[in-house]
Order: structure tokens, then C-alpha cells, then sequence
């Protein structure tokens, strides 16, 4: 194995990650494939770094953290919101049954697509489309991530849970400076709030974006 991988494993469970799946799913999935040229020398810093139209590839930790929160099964559904790179939707794919992941930005959701291909993962469903409306004709799914800060609770997403103990978990804002991540767990009508840990993450957008022609 590559000594930077087990450089950030060490880091990660030094950090408090300690579920063997997820720490597993991080090994397997190479962070490198999923950074731009210029940032491979970092790929496995425990560090976000930038990609195109503004947003970032998470924080190994981050990743890992919010992961391990889903408390996912391996015969889950699972929808993400935001697929940004592909990392996380990748991560996700090795711990459950399936994966629908939506993202704004078409040129990132095409990237994403190649690079899930080369990996030959074949459990992920992709859609460009509002993350904020979520994926209901799939729904209900055992867990949602958002991998972008909402303004407020997101109940829409809420409601695409499953009612029989479902989990999302997203990056929400405080106040105007300061973002939660917060895992909401669904019983019947019932939703139980927990705040797990400050974050800072790229805003949750509406709407599918409009990209520059390039």
C-alpha cells in the first residue's frame, strides 16, 4: 500500500474515526484520480483542495466523519447531493447497495461519470438536476449526505427518508459565519436532531447552474 495512504489512515483513526468499513472504503478509493493535475503532490494531505466552478474535493476527515454518521448498511439506498468530483460519491458506492447522486453543474457531473467508469463502479445512478428537491421519484432512501451547506433544515430531503429510522446528514448553517454538520434521524414523523461538528462548506444552491462555454 502506498505510504500515504497509511499515513492518512493512521491520521484519520488518531482523529477518532474508528468504523473498519469506512476506513476500509478510504483505502480502496484513490484519492488522486479525483484531484486536478497541479494538486496530485497533496491528493492524500488531509486537506480539501479546489476543483473546477468553485467548489472543493472535502477534507479526507470530513468525508470519512460524515460517512461514518450515515451509519450506512451494505444493502442500503443511499441518495448524495452534490457529487462534486466523484470522491464521496465513490467512498459511498463500497458501503452500500446503491448510490443516486445529483449535481448542478454538468461539466463536474460528466468528470465525476468518467472516473466512477474507470474505477468500475457500477452502483451509482447520476442525475444533473436541484439538489434542494432532492431525487423523490426514487424516494424513500435509508440514507441521504448533502455535501453542501443549506441555509436552513432541509425538509424536503427530510421527506424522502426512509420513515422506519432514516438518516441524513448534512452541513447546515448556524448564523451567517458558522455551519453544523447535523445527522437527522427520522422516526415515522418524528425527527431527531443532533449537531455533530463545525464545518465549513461550499453554500447549497438551487436550480441547475448555468457554466460558461469552454
Amino acid at each position: 500500500m502506498d505510504t500515504r495512504v497509511i499515513q492518512l489512515l493512521m491520521e484519520l483513526r488518531k482523529q477518532g474515526i474508528s468504523d473498519t468499513r469506512v476506513l476500509a472504503a478510504m483505502e480502496r478509493v484513490p484519492r488522486e484520480q479525483f484531484v486536478a493535475e497541479q494538486f496530485l503532490k497533496h491528493a492524500y494531505d488531509n486537506i480539501a483542495l479546489p476543483i473546477t466552478q468553485g467548489q472543493t474535493i472535502s477534507q479526507p476527515y470530513v468525508v470519512a466523519y460524515m460517512t461514518e454518521a450515515l451509519q450506512l448498511g451494505d444493502r442500503m439506498k443511499v441518495l448524495e447531493i452534490g457529487t462534486g468530483s466523484g470522491y464521496q460519491t465513490a467512498v459511498l458506492a463500497r458501503l452500500c447497495r446503491r448510490v443516486y447522486t445529483i449535481e448542478r453543474y454538468r461539466s463536474l457531473l460528466t468528470t465525476a461519470e468518467k472516473r466512477l467508469d474507470a474505477l468500475k463502479i457500477t452502483n451509482v445512478v447520476t442525475k444533473l438536476g436541484d439538489g434542494h428537491k432532492g431525487w423523490p421519484e426514487q424516494a424513500p432512501f435509508d440514507r441521504v449526505l448533502v455535501t453542501a451547506a443549506a441555509d436552513t433544515r432541509p425538509d424536503a430531503l427530510i421527506a424522502q427518508l426512509s420513515p422506519h429510522g432514516g438518516i441524513m446528514v448534512a452541513p447546515v448553517a448556524v448564523n451567517a459565519t458558522e455551519q453544523d454538520v447535523i445527522r437527522y434521524t427520522r422516526e415515522g414523523d418524528a425527527v431527531r436532531e443532533e449537531r455533530l461538528l463545525p464545518v465549513r462548506f461550499v453554500p447549497l444552491l438551487p436550480g441547475i447552474a448555468r457554466e460558461a462555454a469552454t
